[in-house]
């Protein structure tokens, strides 16, 4: 008998015909595809006879799911209202954006929705987009770089110690940061992510490890940055003894690497072969939070949203070191995440897509671009925008337009007048790429309060 495991295997020993025995070729086939036909057997008739006690388990817990509770499979019509909303800035923002909101807002799941003034399209929901769901997660509704986050650290250098000494700022980005699919550090870290246990549960998890732990500590490509600049605090921060003043800063915008797409794409496939929708919104297919794949994908997404974290830490751990003073303050948050929060008295699941969770009294940190400024802000807790605010200035041109439109000339004007020095960077991270982040600000007065500036003097990106 061949060593490969076929559906007529698992009917022979009892196995229901149904979609639980694809569900368990597919598992067995791509994870265990080593181990020999016997003793898989063995397993498999265990887990017919008790599969309750195989209920979360890495590779049977959805096979046991489909025996005790056999999951059906229905296409799901669009309604054909759309659940409540909220647009912000809406003048500033492209119809594409607003119409691919407008399509999640009529998903059966969907509660309530907000598009931030710094939006533009993407894949499911736009860019900039909040999405409210009833126990049900949206993979591509989290994006690929899940946990993609801004992270600040202010020092205790006053912001004069820039000037001067440019050769030495440009060679501490240059010798601390790596950027792109394949450049990662000579000298690795260790990390408490690495021991949580979702990493040697989840047969996934444990096949991303070895890249998760060779990446830690670098960046990706396209608009990941690390930035050295100049903060200016305007509002006295008494909880970290932060007087008004001018600082020595680092901020960073980067995500979960390989780790973070590896399962967008994994869980994405599952949610498109469960959740069958009409063509134009598939990107939207959704997980029920109830089912096997809708509580892993959940793990799988706060790991990598802990690993984009640890990798932020890593990078201002080294640049820390290579400075040689104390971090005073660390402000960052995420987006491209889901959470858990009440909306309207609901446990709903709320999406923010390239948008900044801004509950009251949440700090955040919004970029403008490398040649302006971005701004440290505490949240106001708005209900209408989903507690949330931008991620950023939101892009004016798509990459393809400013492949067109801008030259590598055009960018060094630009650069030399903000006097920013830039180490990488291509045509289509131009900063005139972006928003005028000044109206953007201006647009979501009553979602943030503004605490302070940061300002790009010292700029490092992918080539």
């Amino acid at each position: 008998m061949g060593n490969k495991l076929l559906g007529k295997d698992l009917i022979k020993i009892g196995f229901p015909k149904n979609n639980a025995i694809n569900i368990a070729l597919g598992q067995i086939n791509r994870y265990r595809k080593k181990e020999k036909k016997e003793s898989i057997l063995t397993e498999a008739k265990e887990v017919l006879s008790t599969p309750e006690k195989f209920k979360n388990h890495g590779t049977w817990g959805k096979v046991a799911e489909g025996l005790v509770n056999p999951v059906k499979v229905k296409f799901n019509e669009l309604r054909n209202t759309r659940a409540p909303f909220s647009i912000f800035g809406e003048n500033e923002i492209e119809e594409q954006a607003k119409f691919q909101l407008y399509d999640a807002l009529k998903l059966p799941v969907a509660v309530q929705g907000a598009l931030m003034p710094d939006a533009h399209s993407g894949y499911g929901l736009p860019i900039g987009g909040v999405l409210a769901t009833d126990n049900a997660v949206i993979p591509y509704g989290v994006g690929v770089d899940i946990g993609c986050r801004m992270s600040l650290s202010i020092f205790d250098l006053p912001a004069s110690y820039l000037k001067g000494k440019d050769h030495q700022w440009r060679k501490i980005l240059l010798d601390n940061t790596k950027f792109g699919m394949n450049d990662t550090h000579k000298i690795k870290s260790d990390h408490e992510v690495f021991s949580n246990v979702a990493f040697s549960e989840i047969p996934l998890l444990k096949q991303l490890l070895g890249k998760a732990y060779k990446q830690l500590g670098t960046s990706g490509g396209g608009n990941h940055f690390v930035e050295i600049g100049i903060v200016k605090i305007d509002t006295p921060m008494n909880e970290w003894k932060l007087d008004v003043g001018e600082y020595v800063a680092v901020l960073s915008h980067s995500g979960s690497r390989g780790l973070g797409a590896n399962i967008a794409k994994h869980y994405t496939y599952l949610a498109t072969k469960q959740c069958p929708l009409p063509k134009n919104v598939q990107h939207l297919a959704w997980l029920d939070m109830n089912t096997h794949d809708g509580q892993e994908y959940w793990i799988a997404m706060n790991l990598a949203g802990e690993y984009a974290k640890a990798c932020h830490e890593d990078i201002h751990r080294r640049i820390a070191k290579a400075i040689g003073k104390r971090v005073l303050v660390t402000i960052e948050n995420h987006h491209n995440f889901a959470w858990k929060e009440m909306v309207n008295g609901q446990e709903c699941i709320v999406h923010r897509k390239g948008a900044t969770p801004a509950a009251k009294g949440e700090l955040g940190i919004i970029p403008g671009s490398m040649t302006a400024p971005g701004f440290i802000v505490r949240g106001k807790g708005n209900e209408n925008s989903l507690n949330s605010a931008s991620h950023g200035a939101g892009r004016l041109h798509s990459r393809t337009k400013c492949k067109a439109k801008f030259t590598q000339s055009d960018i060094k004007k630009v650069l030399k007048d903000k006097e920013v020095d830039l180490i990488g960077g291509s045509i289509d991270e131009a900063p005139m790429a972006y928003k005028d982040i000044h109206k953007v600000m201006a647009l979501q007065e009553e979602l943030v309060e503004v605490l302070g500036t940061f300002t790009p003097k010292f700029v490092r990106m992918d080539k």
